[in-house]
Formats: C-alpha cells, structure tokens, sequence
C-alpha cells in the first residue's frame, strides 16, 4: 500500500464494502481462524445497542480503509468491549494505537470504567500492542473442539428433566433464563429482550437452535447451538457452535449440566454436524470438566486484557 494521508474518523455507511475489503484481505494475509463474510459482517454492524457511525472508527488512507476499532458500551457492569484489525501490510505504524485514542473519548463519554479486549494467545504483535498501551492480562478462555463421532456421551437424568425447543414468541423466556444462569459468571453483561430476538433471527439462525431443558414445568438451563451453512459450504466436515449453554445456579451440581450437554450434541449430531466447537472461561471448572468428560479438547487459548479508562 502507498503512503500518504491517514485520518481516523467515525464510519459512515459508504464505508460498507471498504470495511469488507479490509476484513477480508487481513484473514488471507494473516489466518486468525476467523470466518469473515459480507453478512456476518453486516449482521455484527446492525445489532441492538450499536451504531457504526458513533461506536466504530477507522483509519482512512487516501480512500482506503486500512483499520478499524468497535467499541461496545456495556455500561450495566462499566466496560467496554473493544474489536479491531489493521491491514497486515500497514501494521506497526501507529494505527492501532491512533484508532484506541479516537475511540477513548466515547469511552469516557460514557462513564465506562475499563475497556476490555481479547487476542489470541499466538498473536505476540497484538500483545505487545496492548503492553504499549498498557492493558494488563486478566485470564484465559479455552478454544474447545469435540470430534462428535467419538463422543463420549455423559449419563442423563432421563427420568427427572424434559426438553423441547424455543418457540419464536419467546425471547422474553431466554432472556431471562440466560440472564440468571450467567449473572454471576466473569464479564457476561445482562442482555435486553431486544439483543436476545435480534441474534435469534440473525442469517441462518433460529429460536429452534436453542434447546430448552426443565425440571418438571421449571425450565432450569438451555443450550443454543449455531451452525453457519455459508462456512461450512466450502469444507469437508461440517463445523457446529454450542454458542451458549447455562444451568439454573439454583440446580448446580446435580448432573444438570449433563443433561443440557447431552440434548444439545444430539441436535448438532442429528444435522450432520462432524465437529463442534465452544469457549469457555479457563477459571470456571464446572464448566471445564463438564466439557472434557465427553472428549472436548483444548485446540487454543485466547487472552484477555483490562485497561482502566477513568
């Protein structure tokens, strides 16, 4: 790329395919294992609580977007969460930490009190950025990945919990339930009705993919399940999320988790899916064991970081 002028500024919706460009020419030059495309892009610019033209900055080259830096205001628990990338050939010249200064103001704006941010635990250029900048590493969270055909399938409490599937009129309901499984758990920011039916009718998505488990006619936990058709179109084996999976707190301990566990790889299995893939906090061993008792495996780590902004 040449040299010249470079202007950090708020996105404007003529910047859409410039944004697109800069997305995908990064993951080919630069794998992070990330699947890029027009409509996750889209989907991701278009969801409740966010708007591009004051929460998303780029950097502007002679025309040309060269880096981009989201923030997404939780003030509900004060942070921000931070989500960018500069073009692989224009790193290390002082667009990343230009793109943090532009955005700093909004953040402060806003009454947040830290800003968050996760990288992979390989990409040392993104941690040595961040050191700069004085973030500070808080924790991991593991990359899981279970091939479903050697599934080591938990026992469940077959004659104790029921399941069936979200209907289409109930955000109302995974709201609430998801909101008091994690409401105690590291970083999770309450969710409004709004967010939850928006992710529910993304692209490809559905109030089917969420699998609700109760307890009698108490629902006590769920598992959501995503499988994006449009990446899974160019490969061999079919690749399935468990996107969210929760337990009651009030139901913990009691092999719940199983049960919830189990119904959501049954789904994933019986759609063809051959690998599935979740994350999980490395400092939640509920969670951890649950997930290496039926054969899930550590494939990476990503690392978050904190930085005070007040």
């Amino acid at each position: 790329m040449s040299s010249g002028s470079l202007g950090i500024r708020a996105y404007s919706d003529d910047d859409f395919e410039g944004y697109i460009k800069l997305h995908v020419e990064s993951e080919q030059l630069d794998p992070s294992g990330r699947y890029v495309s027009a409509q996750k892009l889209s989907d991701d610019l278009c969801r409740p609580n966010f708007r591009p033209q004051t929460d998303l900055w780029v950097a502007d080259l002679n025309g040309i977007l060269v880096g981009c830096l989201g923030v997404t205001l939780e003030p509900g628990i004060g942070r921000a969460l931070l989500d960018g990338c500069v073009h692989p050939l224009r790193r290390r010249k002082g667009i990343a930490t230009a793109l943090f200064a532009g955005a700093l103001p909004r953040i402060k704006a806003a009454g947040i009190k830290s800003a968050h941010i996760s990288v992979r635990e390989t990409n040392a250029a993104a941690k040595n950025l961040l050191n700069r900048l004085e973030f500070t590493f808080i924790r991991y969270f593991f990359e899981m990945q279970l091939a479903i055909n050697r599934v080591r399938m938990p026992a469940i409490l077959e004659d104790t919990t029921t399941s069936r599937r979200l209907e289409r009129d109930e955000a109302n309901l995974l709201t609430e339930i998801q909101n008091r499984c994690f409401a105690d758990t590291w970083g999770f920011n309450p969710n409004t009705e709004e967010e939850i039916a928006y992710r529910l009718n993304m692209h490809d998505r559905s109030p089917q993919d969420v699998i609700l488990t109760y307890l009698g006619d108490h629902p006590i936990g769920y598992c959501w399940t995503i499988i994006n058709a449009e990446e899974n179109a160019g490969r061999e084996k079919q690749k399935g999320l468990i996107h969210m999976l929760g337990v009651d707190p009030d139901y913990r301990q009691q092999e719940i988790g199983k049960a919830i566990l189990h119904n959501g790889l049954e789904d994933l299995k019986a759609k063809g899916i051959d690998t599935v893939e979740l994350t999980v906090d490395s400092e939640n061993p509920a969670a951890c064991s649950l997930y290496e008792s039926v054969g899930f495996e550590i494939y990476a780590k990503t690392e978050w970081y904190e930085k005070a902004v007040i």
